[in-house]
């Protein structure tokens, strides 16, 4: 037989794991839009953080001349590319042309490795959308 306080300790239990279960899943909910937005499927989160990286890489290091207009031609190129995106048109040569001006900056200017390996990363994701709208 259960007494009164059995049955209390078990609506206590039920209680407990309830909270647990909706607090896990609001959890869960929140961070999904952030981890779907850092995939290289999302285009616009792929040209949003290439272009902050690029900035904190102009930022951060020392530049000579030529350095600076790679920074700038990377960053006008991404800006053209993600200006037609945002109208509904995906323009193959302008997100080449992005593609190109980023490789020119991680093969000819100073970085740190830090950076140079965000910027990496930034560019195999360019290529991936560029791979996959290829097929359409």
């Amino acid at each position: 037989m259960e007494t009164g306080v059995h049955k209390q300790a078990g609506r206590i239990l039920i209680v407990a794991r309830l909270h647990s279960f909706i607090c896990s899943a609001a959890l869960i909910a929140c961070a999904a839009p952030f981890v779907i937005a850092q995939g290289p499927g999302d285009l616009r989160g792929v040209i949003d953080r290439t272009q902050s990286d690029l900035h904190r890489a102009a930022d951060f290091e020392l530049h000579a001349h030529k350095q600076i207009d790679r920074y700038q031609k990377a960053e006008t190129k991404l800006s053209d590319f993600d200006r037609d995106v945002t109208r509904g048109h995906f323009d193959r040569d302008k997100l080449n042309a992005s593609i190109d001006s980023v490789k020119d900056v991680i093969d000819h200017n100073t970085l740190s490795p830090d950076l140079r390996d965000a910027l990496s990363t930034d560019l195999r994701d360019l290529r991936m959308v560029k791979a996959g709208n290829e097929k359409m």
